[in-house]
């Protein structure tokens, strides 16, 4: 028992640390991947003997009468014949609540957001809101439309382009919504932070985040149609062979091969190809993701990709899919400090670690190596949460610096960030000097 007593102090002081180093939102995943890396990670001395499953994302087998398929990053969405919607998979900001959807001729889905054209051009939208992605509610004269991350496209009947999304918003503001100049476009396409035009003579645009070459589609032309992933471009030619560019590590962009194809998609991390006789083809073909694993697929006329899944709508409406569940895993549900703190994978407070975690530490390999000491580090410690219940709301309260310090990074201008951090950076000083002359004082004030 005292051992126990001694271990309480330490396992919120340490959760709270490693909270603020590195936001404890790991969705239970062992391959972890940023901008072209994959590292894997299996937590140590523990015994892998189940998987943790995403969200249902991937339970389309009983879908029918589906005409368009969209994949965002967790959810997955249908059009049916009769104009209506269906959705499934992660629907923590509402983004699957389609189903009073009525009139819907086109679907898109984003990062956390689902969009549906009206048969009468207007749109539709639920979801995450971030950066106004969602307020399309003034839109018309629309024939497609295109999600990315954060931002929304719309391509109106007179080949010209608008857009919301964050601009002039916190860090995700790459001009991805600078569209305002295209004409004679002919179809939109979206990625994470940039948005792809390709116009009426085959030639393509580009505006937004470009740190990976994903916009260098100035040279391209014979374009049929075009697709976008978090940071890579593709383009199908009207011969059928794929050019694809932009960041290409992972083999997403190993498309040089490919032949007699008839549509392309674009996820987070794959490009799918669906060719004319129905078969699909996926990039990368030899890394192992399930997601990938599209080979006996047969009867395809188009597919869509999310994140970790990729999904594939045959010719009699219904849908098959393909799922990168994440193996190597820790059994249970509380494998991770906040995890096992909110109980769920999917509290708003972890979808918020969720993106720190994404855009500041798994961009660089120091914070890389920082998610793999805390997967060693952490299991031991949310197991001992979860067999003691009583501990969760004194965790989330040790967590709460972790969220709030995220939230700010995640949803505030540079400008207010610089504010912050120098507000943290007083009080810390504040704190520090308080403590030291506390300890000076001597043990009669103790």
């Amino acid at each position: 028992m005292k051992n126990r007593k001694n271990l309480l102090p330490a396992l919120v002081s340490i959760a709270l640390v490693f909270s603020l180093i590195l936001p404890a939102s790991m969705l239970d995943a062992a391959p972890v991947m940023a901008r072209g890396q994959v590292t894997r990670v299996v937590a140590a001395d523990t015994k892998i003997s189940a998987r943790f499953y995403r969200p249902s994302e991937c339970n389309v087998g009983d879908w029918t009468d589906i005409t368009q398929i969209a994949a965002g990053t967790w959810h997955t969405v249908g059009l049916k014949s009769d104009g209506t919607v269906v959705a499934v998979g992660d629907n923590h900001f509402g983004e699957c609540d389609v189903g009073n959807w009525m009139d819907i001729t086109q679907v898109a889905a984003g990062g956390k957001h689902t969009v549906g054209l009206k048969t009468d051009g207007t749109v539709v939208a639920v979801g995450r809101n971030n950066g106004g992605c969602c307020e399309v509610g003034n839109w018309t004269g629309i024939n497609q439309t295109a999600t990315g991350h954060y931002h929304t496209v719309g391509l109106k009947s007179d080949g010209t382009v608008v857009a919301v999304g964050p601009s002039g918003w916190s860090r995700v503001d790459y001009g991805q919504c600078d569209v305002g100049n295209w004409t004679d476009i002919i179809q939109v396409a979206a990625g994470a932070s940039h948005t792809v035009g390709l116009r009426s003579n085959g030639t393509v645009v580009a505006v937004g985040r470009n740190d990976d070459g994903q916009c260098d589609v100035g040279n391209w032309a014979d374009i049929i149609q075009i697709a976008a992933g978090n940071f890579h471009t593709v383009g199908l030619k009207s011969d059928g062979r794929v050019v694809a560019l932009g960041s290409c590590k992972l083999g997403r962009c190993d498309v040089d091969a490919w032949t007699d194809i008839a549509k392309v998609a674009a996820g987070e991390w794959i490009t799918v190809g669906v060719r004319s006789d129905g078969t699909a083809v996926a990039a990368p073909d030899d890394e192992g993701f399930e997601w990938c694993d599209v080979g006996t697929w047969t009867d395809i006329i188009q597919v869509a990709s999310g994140s970790q899944h990729t999904v594939g709508l045959k010719s009699d409406g219904t849908a098959v899919a393909a799922c990168g569940w994440l193996t190597d895993i820790v059994p249970g549900p509380g494998c991770f400090i906040a995890t096992a703190a909110y109980g769920t994978p999917m509290a708003g407070e972890i979808e918020i670690l969720r993106e720190f975690r994404d855009e500041y530490l798994l961009t660089n390999p120091l914070g890389q190596a920082l998610v793999g000491l805390y997967y060693k580090v952490s299991p031991p410690m949310a197991e001992f949460i979860t067999e003691h219940p009583s501990l969760k709301p004194i965790v989330r309260a040790g967590l709460l610096p972790a969220v709030a310090t995220s939230t700010l990074a995640v949803n505030t201008a540079p400008a207010e960030k610089v504010v912050v951090v120098g507000l943290f950076v007083l009080v810390s000083v504040v704190l520090a000097i308080w403590a030291t002359k506390r300890r000076g004082r001597g043990p009669q004030y103790t």
